[in-house]
């Protein structure tokens, strides 16, 4: 079962990292051993980082380390979480887990963070992954993963509706932009009567990625909600196509149900969501993925570890961090969970490059995802408001989407709520 694969890929993988770790030698973080104490680290996440055979590798290459996982539910939870820990100065872990998205709220508090700028990790990762991490020259930030974006499907159910089923005949009839995909939908829900795509507040994501400047211009300027053009567009062509939507929170209960009982055909998935889906359509057969993406290219998500100034052990965390981000470690998080390396060497290796999926009908995604990353032409300015404001618009577009309200009054509703905010 695919669940056994992963593991056992995981295993493979943790097992590989230890022993190059063992000969590296401690200039790549083996032998540490909390310098004749024992160590506890905490490393805090979200969703799936695919590290948790890789703590047991370093806890082995590292004698008298213990590293303690803190994973959140979700991404909120976490974010919840790290703003409540630097607010109180306490309760951080030593390593936490940093979603792109919130980088530009917490660049503000970068003197929080524990400069990780070391002549050892120069050239790691690609160019603007580092430098969304770095404030005044002093990097808060090691990346972990990308997100390029590709289309997921269920090969079954579109031979239900009479479309091609094969990944490289999905990725034609998909390539164009988003009506193209939209309107394939359409007609897959006539002919099935099962919905096309998970819901509009997953897939405003993907779309709202694609914009250089969401809600800020790249001096910071907030762009007033009522005169966001792009945004409003977006808004209203996934209203108009809200009948082929399952109308599903993505992280919800009912969103995770939904892959065990066909509830919808298609979702994006950038490799980070690879893990979840897979996960939650345990025993389920299928799904597979095309090396397409509405409107060309887009990034959703990615993450970064940082060492919060508060901990008590800042060096181990600070070597902990490095090694879980090197990239040898991010091939098998990749292999484990399919988090997407930002580390140049990693993108080049074979282990990346060759790697099928199993659960995905063997796809080849180590291929895949690495063209779609070459297809990525836009990184959107992300700047403090970005979360709040993308909170705003997301809980607009759920309350018709899964709650059935008026897609315009829920805009109007959504006006108000962004003027509450008081950012104009």
């Amino acid at each position: 079962m695919k669940i056994t694969r992963r593991t056992a890929l995981a295993a493979s993988a943790a097992t590989a990292a230890t022993a190059a770790l063992a000969s590296c030698g401690s200039s790549d973080g083996g032998g540490s051993g909390g310098g004749g104490g024992d160590v506890e680290l905490t490393v805090a996440t979200f969703n799936e980082f695919g590290y948790e055979d890789l703590f047991s590798a370093y806890e082995e290459a590292n004698p008298g380390v213990k590293v303690t996982h803190k994973k959140a539910a979700t991404a909120d939870d976490a974010r919840a979480n790290l703003m409540t820990g630097l607010a109180a100065h306490s309760g951080l872990a030593d390593v936490e887990g940093i979603e792109v998205g919130w980088w530009a709220e917490l660049l503000q508090y970068a003197d929080v963070f524990e400069d990780l700028s070391d002549p050892e990790v120069e050239g790691r990762w690609l160019d603007w992954k580092t430098e969304a991490a770095t404030v005044d020259g002093k990097l808060i930030g090691y990346g972990t993963d990308i997100g390029p974006e590709a289309i997921a499907y269920r090969a079954d159910l579109f031979e239900k509706a009479g479309l091609p089923t094969d990944r490289t005949e999905v990725a034609e009839l998909l390539t164009g932009d988003w009506d193209t995909y939209f309107e394939a939908g359409r007609k897959f829900v006539e002919a099935t009567g099962i919905p096309w795509f998970d819901g509009a507040g997953g897939t405003f994501n993907g779309m709202v990625q694609q914009l250089t400047n969401p809600y800020e211009e790249s001096d910071g300027t907030v762009i007033p909600l009522a005169d966001n053009a792009d945004v409003k567009a977006i808004y209203d062509h996934l209203a108009e196509y809200k009948d082929i939507s399952a109308g599903l929170t993505q992280w919800s209960e009912d969103w995770t149900a939904a892959f065990q009982n066909d509830g919808f055909a298609t979702m994006l998935c950038p490799p980070w969501m690879m893990g979840p889906l897979a996960g939650n359509a345990d025993g389920v057969e299928g799904w597979d993925i095309a090396d397409v993406f509405p409107g060309g290219g887009g990034n959703w998500g990615g993450s970064y570890l940082a060492v919060p100034s508060q901990g008590e052990h800042i060096e181990e965390a600070k070597k902990l961090a490095a090694w879980l981000t090197a990239p040898e470690q991010q091939i098998a998080a990749f292999e484990a969970v399919g988090a997407f390396p930002s580390q140049v060497e990693a993108l080049d290796a074979e282990e990346v490059t060759s790697l099928v999926n199993p659960f995905f009908n063997d796809a080849p995604v180590g291929e895949i995802y690495s063209e779609r990353a070459t297809s990525i032409e836009v990184q959107p300015f992300q700047g403090p408001n970005f979360f709040v404001i993308n909170t705003v618009v997301g809980d607009a577009i759920t309350r018709w989407d899964a709650d059935g309200a008026d897609p315009t009054d829920s805009w109007e509703q959504g006006l108000t709520a962004y003027d509450e905010l008081g950012l104009a």
